[in-house]
């Protein structure tokens, strides 16, 4: 059998029936490099069985935890690992120093010299802290997440890495779920861009270069739909639902060339995702072409045992590498069960060559066989680590990230002199909130705070007053810790009050502590937590003239201050300059464009809530009560999916189709004038949605179909257009496939998913 996966074939597709059930196919993959696959040829013929199941062991440092602790492999037995050549990666080594001295134990200790990848979670940043990835996709510009995937790639790599467990794709609708901050939001379509554009960051346009890491697309699949929000919990959805809103971004990741994947936690629809050969086989490395290897996420091959798939750890092995998994991170299941699964003939020696092979294949494209060490540079580490021009980036990408949702009477931008300005809150005084969770290599209390933004704005901080207020977090603060909210201790309202009576205006952060999201950190309240939501109304009651600046993670419920606050800017956790790019807006130095990528909901009781939905038999009623409705709230989110304001206004007009007909096979131009009807200068994103009105499957109300962000200068006009094509009307319908269906269409261009202008078509 390993003498079948011996011949080299390019351009086309090795099949390999595996004798467990007679039918499972192997895929090699497609436009494969000859010289890379004949050199992985010959390092598997002189493989034992041991060092082939070594390569698909994943071992984290124990200096560092990302996942409950390994209870099993003292540090004597685990460089015994290295040295039988019985681990293939290692997590959470960093610093080039570090990395180096572990590569050169593997390589020079091992029998065959293989060198390892250094993986680790690089998420929105290494040291320096781009805004989280929900907060970049607020921008709706791919190549603000490009940017600052690329940024991170490169003090990484200079760290020694190889490889980031990034970009998350989840689409997430529901704000309760924690790690929504890690993902693009609720839409496949724009999730699809910005995946596409982080794997370009992280990858390059060769993974051999020393500043490039392999990317690695989670968590496949459809982990962010998990039952009421909470973390790894079950999820149970249509085969439609998993196609056409889940899986795209995952595609786009392909297309996009991502090195690997990383399998998902959850249950889907009765399988573990990481048993489940569908997934795995069928449609990412079968339908899809994917040549590069899957790796578990932490233990989640082990827990095939809790979820009651696997009886033992050598079951779930055999469980695993049949379904596709090909590299086992903390697990020890391969380790310890895989081997003797083989021995028994209960899984093809087949199975663990090809997942060997697609281990290989990355690390001969990451050029490690050519030089092990070229991504340990100390020089080059402390040459980009937290550079100016890294730093000036992290700027520019913040800025861009933040989304105006409320602006009164004009209020903002605030003036830089003339102008009393009181900042409270115990988060605008934090140094450390801002960098988020999920912050890499970030130094603790590194970032620019929002009063040190605010403070180096103005021209005289004698005009500035700051009050931190009452404590927002009891607890010392830890990535491991669940935080504790400060209830009782009222200390320092009494002084913000005072702040805010003697103001003309009053800056308030609040919102989430950056631990309060990410993963394992669901919550069944999304509203302001301890004392804030009372510091917001006893400042209210002295001093109209408030700004809330929201530091968060997720969609929150605010209805009170949605109601009565006249400005709140949406700030997420911005990362290392995040001072300063709020300061940026607050001032009017740069002007707002950010859109929202989720839906926030009036009331914890919708989630999940999202603009795409499907439209019920029943969807209105009047004053009847048999309608899909709630009877104390409305149907409808606070802020909807792709709302944001800007300090100038824009004109929506001379809508336009070329045609009233569509052809299959054909083009359709849909253009509106979009005019700056304000007096600055602004950007506007412009957003296109389609609805096909009648289908072999009901579909939704609304999709994104199209975006393009315009900047007009005061009484500035621009014609934007779209090109619509059969494959935008595609779908996966009743006939389990990919297809356009003829029929009449509603198209929108607008500035959100609640409104634009609007038209009809027909496809024939």
């Amino acid at each position: 059998m390993k003498q079948v996966l011996g011949i080299l074939i390019v351009s086309a597709v090795v099949l390999v029936s595996c004798k467990q059930d007679g039918s499972t196919q192997l895929k090699s993959g497609t436009n494969l490099n000859p010289e890379i696959e004949q050199k992985i040829d010959n390092l598997l013929a002189q493989m034992t069985l041991d060092e082939k199941i070594g390569q698909l062991n994943q071992y984290t440092s124990r200096w560092e935890m990302t996942g409950p602790a390994p209870d099993n492999i003292d540090s004597v037995a685990f460089y015994n690992l290295l040295k039988e050549g019985k681990i293939g990666s290692m997590l959470n080594v960093t610093g080039a120093i570090t990395t180096r001295r572990v590569q050169q134990y593997a390589v020079d200790s091992s029998r065959l010299g293989i060198p390892i990848i250094l993986g680790y979670d690089v998420i929105h940043g290494f040291k320096t802290m781009f805004p989280i990835p929900l907060a970049e996709a607020a921008s709706w510009d791919p190549e603000v997440a490009k940017l600052s995937s690329r940024i991170a790639a490169i003090e990484a790599s200079a760290a020694g890495l190889h490889w980031t467990f990034a970009p998350m794709v989840d689409i997430a609708r529901d704000a309760r779920w924690g790690r929504v901050m890690e993902g693009s939001g609720e839409d496949p379509f724009l999730g699809a861009k910005m995946a596409y554009a982080r794997v370009k960051g992280f990858q390059g346009e060769d993974l051999a270069e020393e500043n490039t890491i392999a990317a690695c697309t989670k968590h496949f699949a459809a982990y962010g739909f998990a039952e009421a929000g909470r973390d790894y919990n079950t999820v149970d959805i249509g085969e439609r639902t998993l196609h056409n809103m889940v899986l795209p971004p995952f595609k786009a990741t392909v297309d996009a060339g991502v090195a690997t994947f990383m399998n998902s936690f959850n249950i889907l629809n009765g399988v573990p995702a990481t048993a489940d050969s569908y997934l795995q086989r069928d449609i990412l490395k079968g339908e899809w072409g994917f040549d590069g290897f899957v790796v578990s996420d932490w233990n989640s091959i082990g827990e095939l045992i809790p979820h009651g798939l696997a009886a033992n750890r050598e079951e779930a092995a055999k469980l695993a590498i049949t379904a596709g998994s090909d590299m086992d991170m903390e697990g020890n299941c391969y380790l310890l069960g895989l081997k003797s699964q083989v021995e028994k003939g209960e899984v093809d020696e087949v199975l663990v060559d090809d997942a060997v092979r697609r281990v290989l294949r990355i690390k001969f494209r990451l050029g490690l066989f050519d030089d092990p060490f070229q991504y340990c540079d100390a020089e080059r580490e402390m040459e980009v680590t937290l550079s100016e021009s890294h730093l000036n980036s992290a700027r520019e990408v913040a800025k861009k990230s933040i989304v105006l949702l409320k602006n009164e009477n004009s209020i903002l931008p605030l003036k830089k002199s003339g102008q009393k300005i009181a900042v409270i809150g115990d988060l605008a005084g934090s140094k450390d909130v801002p960098l988020g969770s999920w912050r890499a290599q970030a130094v603790s209390n590194s970032a620019v705070s929002l009063v040190e933004g605010i403070a180096s704005a103005v021209s005289n901080v004698s005009s500035l007053y700051y009050e931190k207020g009452p404590l927002y977090v009891k607890n010392q603060r830890t990535f491991a810790t669940h935080l504790q909210f400060n209830e009782t201790d009222k200390s320092g309202i009494n002084q913000a009050v005072d702040a805010a009576r003697k103001s003309d205006v009053v800056v308030i952060a609040l919102g989430e502590d950056c631990f309060q999201t990410g993963e394992g950190r669901s919550q069944v309240d999304i509203g302001l937590k301890g004392l804030q939501q009372e510091l917001l109304e006893e400042v209210y009651k002295v001093n109209k003239n408030v700004v809330v600046v929201l530091m968060n993670g997720r969609p929150l419920e605010i209805n009170w201050m949605a109601e009565n606050v006249p400005a709140i800017v949406e700030a997420w956790h911005l990362g290392s300059e995040a001072g300063n790019a709020i300061a940026d807006v607050l001032f009017g130095d740069y002007n707002p464009a950010g859109k929202l990528p989720v839906s926030f909901p009036r009331s914890v009781g919708q989630a999940p809530i999202y603009y795409n939905y499907m439209n019920t038999g029943r969807p209105t009623g009047g004053d009847a009560v048999f309608w899909s409705h709630y009877t104390d709230e409305q149907n409808t989110p606070l802020f909807p999916f792709g709302y944001g304001l800007s300090y100038t206004t824009f004109e929506y007009s001379e809508f336009r189709l070329s045609s009233e007909n569509l052809t299959m096979g054909g083009e359709l131009k849909v253009s509106a004038i979009i005019k700056n009807t304000g007096e600055v200068a602004g950007e506007e994103v412009v957003q296109l949605y389609i609805r096909d009105l009648v289908g072999s499957i009901s579909r939704p109300v609304k999709e994104l179909k199209g975006f393009e962000k315009i900047m007009l200068e005061p009484g500035e006009s621009k014609e934007v257009s779209f090109t619509i094509t059969t494959k935008d009307l595609e779908f996966y319908g009743i006939n389990n496939r990919w297809e356009a269906e003829p029929g009449d269409f509603k198209l929108w261009v607008g500035t959100n998913s609640s409104e634009g202008l609007e038209g009809e078509f027909e496809l024939k």
